[in-house]
């Protein structure tokens, strides 16, 4: 089945799904009534359907079951993005604790790094390759296994990580699924260069192009005015898409972190500034970014357009640099993004306590 058929399959699925689970939501109180939520982030003024998660996934495990040739890896995946959706479902109706939370974050990585999805190598901008496998732990359990220390301790570190700031990005109207809409067609593209020699390339490219496809259906529904929101479970589930997706790509780790620089840094700078003042790094405040352009004037669609391009265009710059090139742009973004940032913290102080 070629490219574009998975595509608009998992566009078409996505958006129906997603249709129907507006309603669904409402009627089984998956919704988000900034009466009664009072998380300091909130901006939107009356109830809206949340579970957005639950369509995205649902329409990329039946393109999957469909399309693709079943293994381990894919199987892994797919159970560790179901381990989330359920913890994203319970948590939009319930607002759990953020240890819990992260421990639930971290059994659902664990599945998918048991399932073989590790970090093997790490690029050295400058030369050659940084090994990560050299380290192995071998034990019988119900036959043979093997754990490759460093590589699966840091993919379990990258994902968690990449869930988190992800999240931290689901600010305005359509926001979050753009950037990793973005995101996943710039690894896809990269993906390309290699397909079909490599076999990990195989499943990168089918499950980019079919995870792009079933964020764009959803992305219909939640751009300004959204009629639904990707909820916990949205924006959990595609962060883990996104990091377990660069990770099976090999050297794309580090094109996720140029074309997401943007919400990544945002995301490092808000933990590191919570931390800094004696709160906790998931305690909900007006302090992001997105929030810092609407205190400028700027609408939803201004500020959610505005992160694509950026994006897009450091997306561009990633699949045209090598990875010399990548290091500096990723250097020059962040000192642009948080130059930024620190002149709109010093420059809306007031608003910001409101």
């Amino acid at each position: 089945m070629n490219f574009l058929m998975l595509f608009t399959l998992a566009f078409g699925v996505s958006f129906v799904l997603t249709l129907i689970c507006i309603p669904l939501a409402k009627k089984y109180g998956f919704i988000d009534d900034p009466t009664k939520h009072k998380h300091p982030a909130l901006i939107h003024k009356k109830i809206i359907p949340r579970a957005g998660g639950l369509p995205i996934y649902l329409a990329i495990l039946a393109i999957s079951i469909f399309a693709l040739e079943p293994n381990q890896k894919l199987t892994g995946i797919l159970l560790g993005g179901f381990v989330l959706i359920i913890l994203g479902l319970i948590d939009d109706i319930r607002d759990l604790k953020s240890s819990l939370k992260l421990i639930i974050q971290i059994v659902a990585a664990l599945v998918v790094v048991g399932s073989g999805v590790g970090i093997a190598f790490i690029t050295n901008p400058f030369n050659g390759v940084v090994r990560l496998d050299s380290m192995r732990i071998i034990f019988d359990l119900l036959g043979q296994h093997s754990i490759l220390v460093w590589a699966d301790l840091l993919a379990l570190l990258w994902i968690v990580w990449v869930i988190n700031m992800v999240n931290f990005s689901s600010g305005v109207d359509g926001q979050m699924p753009g950037i990793v809409f973005i995101t996943l067609i710039v690894i896809f593209a990269a993906s390309l260069r290699f397909f079909p020699t490599d076999p990990n390339q195989i499943i990168v490219s089918n499950l980019a192009i079919i995870g792009a496809g079933a964020t764009a259906g959803f992305l219909l529904l939640n751009f300004y005015p959204a009629k639904i929101f990707p909820g916990d479970s949205g924006s959990y589930f595609l962060g883990y898409l996104v990091a377990v997706i660069a990770i099976l790509s090999g050297a794309k780790v580090g094109t996720a972190i140029l074309v997401m620089a943007i919400p990544l840094i945002d995301g490092v700078f808000t933990i590191i500034r919570r931390v800094a003042s004696g709160k906790s790094p998931f305690l909900g405040d007006k302090k992001h970014l997105h929030h810092r352009l609407m205190e400028l004037g700027w609408g939803q669609r201004r500020i959610a357009l505005f992160y694509w391009l950026l994006c897009a265009i450091l997306g561009a710059a990633a699949l045209s640099l090598n990875s010399t090139g990548k290091l500096f742009a990723g250097i020059l973004a962040a000192v642009i993004i948080l130059g930024g940032l620190l002149w709109l913290n010093m420059n809306l102080p007031q608003k910001a306590q409101k």
